[in-house]
């Protein structure tokens, strides 16, 4: 079975979600890293895959795969998550 374009942009905004939840449910265990280790981890886990799955939705909307919507939608989930990380990391601890 191949996955279309926008099917693997909403797939990697899932990893990014597990991600999250994997880096908040195990933060204790991370306490003890410094400060640019954590926004280094974070920032792989989180922009990186939803910047990937923002031009892997764009590469499907090119190609005019169907459905368009998941391609929409994978670009919209991945760059407000995105978006949404790189804030945190540019102001949080």
């Amino acid at each position: 079975m191949k996955l279309s374009l926008g099917s693997k942009s909403i797939l990697l905004f899932v990893f990014s979600f597990v991600a999250l939840f994997l880096l908040t449910f195990f933060e204790s265990s991370l306490s003890g890293l410094s400060l640019t280790t954590e926004r280094i981890i974070s920032a792989l886990l989180l922009v990186v895959p939803g910047l990937a799955g923002v031009i892997l939705g764009a590469a499907s909307l090119r190609q005019k795969e169907l459905p368009r919507w998941v391609a929409i939608l994978g670009i919209l989930l991945n760059s407000l998550f995105a978006l949404f990380h790189i804030f945190l990391l540019s102001f949080a601890g």
